[in-house]
């Protein structure tokens, strides 16, 4: 499936209906350069599930959980890991295989460690078409 956004709001908003309709045990990766709006869907995804506190990539604590909405949160950045054994360190697979939600920023770096049942969703710019133009492209069984 292909969304276009052509502003911030827009992809913030494609995150909260994603986040409204998402089931426990679900996985999302989010790929996509710098700046696309990796952390915007986020917000919007947490909103949707009943997070109402900030929400930041987690860039330098590789995992932040978040319990106050209505299935756990955990927000992965794996932009700076160097090595698998980093991930397994902080024992990613019981994120992953728990009842709570995964939505890992970066994780087309270890594609690797990710079920079959993963939820894969690219961001990317087009700036023929605007500045704040986005392609998102949406992999996986994901109801809107």
């Amino acid at each position: 499936m292909v969304v276009e956004t052509f502003n911030s709001k827009q992809t913030f908003e494609l995150g909260k209906k994603i986040g409204e309709k998402a089931s426990p045990g679900q996985i999302f990766c989010l790929e996509g350069d710098l700046g696309v709006g990796k952390t915007v869907f986020t917000q919007g995804f947490a909103l949707g599930i009943g997070i109402s506190e900030p929400v930041n990539s987690p860039t330098f604590t590789i995992v932040q959980e978040y319990d106050e909405g209505r299935l756990p949160l955990y927000h992965f950045d794996l932009y700076r890991i160097a090595d698998i054994s980093e991930l397994d360190e902080i024992g990613y697979e019981e994120y992953f295989y728990s009842d709570g939600l995964c939505l890992v920023e970066w994780g087309n770096l270890f594609r690797e460690i990710f079920p079959e049942h993963t939820i894969r969703i690219s961001i990317s710019k087009e700036l023929e078409k605007g500045f704040d133009y986005r392609k998102i492209i949406i992999e996986g069984n994901v109801d809107l």
